[in-house]
């Protein structure tokens, strides 16, 4: 592994986006293979998610490392499409916490560990409402849809944002996993979405069964 590699992946490692950023820049300048510096930062990033796994590490770190990741590919994403390099991602997840609910903890977590197994994620944040799913979906084009509710008064906005799939034609095309505190199977299964699972790691390997690329 060449030094700026080594540099990238150390940067993700300490979770500095910054740093991460700065050596995108000098890697675009120095026309290093930006293939080879995503790559060297998902390795990094999938350690980092792996030792969460594992319980070696806490979601501070996960996000940190996720950060990190996000500060180096702002920088060189546009410059990996100009050059017709950029990496297939395993898919397209569009995820976050519906109307009226602003718990993030849960769905960052979910989101950091997509990132760390090579998804693309659009992350809409917290309090997002119906129309707001809707639009990012037609814009992108996601394999999944992820949506989390931590109140039981928010839960069923997650069955408004699949009825409103169904409504417009677009259920058949994307599977729809939920997730939070008050959610179970039954209840997922209720409201038509394709998965449910209680843990963040446990989702991110649905979202790969739901795709045909995992267990």
């Amino acid at each position: 592994m060449s030094e700026m590699l080594k540099q990238v992946k150390n940067a993700i490692l300490a979770y500095d986006a910054e740093m991460a950023a700065n050596l995108g820049r000098k890697a675009i300048e120095e026309k290093v293979d930006l293939v080879s510096v995503t790559n060297a930062a998902t390795e990094a990033l999938k350690e980092v998610g792996d030792s969460y796994n594992c319980g070696d590490a806490w979601l501070p770190d996960l996000i940190g490392a996720s950060n990190a990741m996000t500060g180096l590919m702002s920088v060189i994403e546009d410059e990996l499409k100009r050059e017709g390099k950029q990496r297939e991602p395993v898919g397209t997840v569009v995820i976050g916490t519906v109307y009226g609910d602003i718990h993030s903890i849960g769905k960052d977590m979910v989101a950091a560990l997509a990132v760390a197994e090579g998804f693309r994620v659009i992350d809409l944040g917290v309090d997002v409402k119906v129309d707001s799913f809707m639009e990012a979906i037609r814009k992108n084009k996601p394999e999944i849809l992820a949506m989390s509710a931590l109140l039981t008064t928010t839960a069923p906005e997650q069955g408004r944002v699949i009825k409103m799939l169904k409504d417009e034609g677009l259920r058949e095309k994307v599977k729809v996993v939920v997730g939070g505190g008050p959610i179970t199977a039954d209840f997922a299964r209720s409201m038509g979405a394709d998965g449910y699972e209680p843990t963040a790691p446990m989702g991110v390997k649905l979202f790969k069964k739901l795709l045909g690329k995992g267990e």
